[in-house]
């Protein structure tokens, strides 16, 4: 027997162990003897399965966690005592799940499926849940496994599954949605990253459920019909979290983005006029509101008129402003500035800010046409320009309202922003112009 200890102990794998010397072992006073049995592949499937019987739950655990292992000693593990050693069969037993369907008819497979539903059957909510989350990716899991796992009343155990298994069709999840819902199934069907047809979005609008629909709002595959887009718009007024992802939503139809200027807050209104997909009636229309909005309706003169072909004539002015100022140096670029906007040239006068902050004319464009004050101010303090004249900038070319305009510090008549928050100010309008440059118009173009 030492000899048959140290071959098991020492040698591992190794050393193969007969048939008799295993069934020797299997009964041996000692746990860590059985224990270590329990771990080795090469043990015959008859006293691995006697194993799975044994009184001590780690030799339990070692077997559940055993590829050699009979599917028979996973069926009788799936009902152990221990939820140890079902957490570990669940690992176990869902990789041997891929490749397996519904219609196999290989016994070996019946039982892999019976011990997974037994699983999904689990009295411990921990088991359950690790077993959907194992499964939640596989496109051939056991369907009635999936659905059991999907209509949990632990949201830990459904959510995993609700958001990624690709088993679960569009009818399940509306039967999901239509029978009384778990807390928190809804959101998690919602953000299912697959998207989601419009059945599915439209029952889910339906609902009161303000997270569930936000989720669905935030979700760039979810497929919403233009009359329930108009539904939750009409609702939105009152449901400030709607409001960012209803502004990112996807191909905003007609009108959209002009009833959302009326209600969403002056920075959502700045990210739809950034909008790359508005058709210039639309843009025109969210220009409208934000006058409106702000009291400027009907006053000509706070907007740029924009020609069919303004962003190649910006480009050319840009260009000449450029030229300009390497013949009469940079240093000349503020006096520059003062005698365009005397002359009350504004398309010259974002050529102007553009040549000095070393940019291009479509940053300072977007910043203007979005009246953005700290836009404007971050892009003067870029050009190297005073705060005065950052003031004076956003109000003349940006038509910032008054009330609105970013001024210097009543004492030391620095620029009201952090550096840091301006160089992100000008990034993000750059950003704006990178996408345009690569083919993504801007609204109004």
């Amino acid at each position: 027997m030492t000899d048959l200890l140290r071959r098991l102990f020492e040698a591992g794998q190794d050393a193969a162990l007969t048939y008799e010397e295993s069934r020797t072992l299997a009964a041996h006073d000692d746990v860590t003897v059985r224990r270590e049995l329990a771990r080795r592949t090469d043990v015959r499937p008859e006293v691995l399965y006697y194993l799975a019987e044994d009184s001590d739950a780690q030799v339990r655990r070692n077997i559940a966690g055993n590829a050699a292992a009979p599917i028979k000693a996973y069926l009788l593990l799936s009902d152990d005592t221990d939820p140890d050693v079902r957490l570990t069969l669940v690992e176990r037993i869902t990789e041997l799940a891929p490749g397996l369907s519904e219609g196999e008819q290989d016994r070996v497979h019946r039982q892999v499926h019976d011990v997974l539903s037994r699983l999904a059957r689990d009295q411990i909510p921990r088991v359950r849940a690790l077993l959907s989350e194992l499964l939640k990716d596989l496109a051939d899991a056991p369907g009635p496994v999936i659905r059991r796992l999907a209509r949990d009343v632990e949201i830990a155990v459904s959510a995993p599954v609700l958001t990624f298994s690709p088993v679960l069709s569009d009818q399940d999840l509306l039967e999901i949605i239509h029978a009384p819902p778990t807390d928190g199934a809804l959101g998690a069907i919602a953000r299912r990253p697959a998207g989601l047809a419009e059945p599915v979005t439209d029952a889910i609008a339906a609902s009161d459920d303000i997270p569930a629909i936000t989720d669905m709002l935030a979700n760039q595959g979810a497929q919403i019909r233009e009359e329930t887009l108009d539904c939750l718009i009409d609702r939105a007024g009152a449901v400030p979290a709607w409001h960012a992802p209803l502004v990112a939503r996807p191909r905003l139809h007609a009108d959209a983005g002009r009833r959302l200027a009326m209600f969403v807050s002056d920075t959502l209104v700045q990210a739809l006029m950034l909008r790359r997909d508005l058709a210039p009636g639309d843009a025109m229309a969210v220009a409208s509101e934000v006058r409106r909005r702000l009291g400027r309706e009907g006053d000509g003169n706070s907007l740029i008129d924009y020609g069919p072909n303004w962003r190649e004539d910006l480009i050319r002015i840009a260009a000449q402003v450029r030229d300009e100022l390497e013949s009469v140096g940079a240093g000349a670029g503020a006096e520059m500035l003062r005698g365009t906007m005397a002359t009350g040239d504004r398309v010259r006068a974002i050529a102007v800010v553009a040549a000095l902050a070393g940019v291009s004319p479509l940053a300072v464009a977007a910043a203007v046409r979005t009246a953005s004050a700290k836009g404007m101010a971050s892009l003067a303090w870029k050009a190297g320009l005073s705060a005065e004249t950052a003031t004076a900038l956003q109000g003349w070319l940006a038509g910032v309202p008054p009330d609105e305009i970013l001024s210097p510090h009543p004492e030391s008549g620095a620029f009201p922003l952090r550096e840091a928050e301006m160089e992100w100010q000008v990034e993000m309008f750059c950003e704006t112009e990178a996408r345009e440059s690569a083919g993504e118009d801007l609204p109004g173009t």
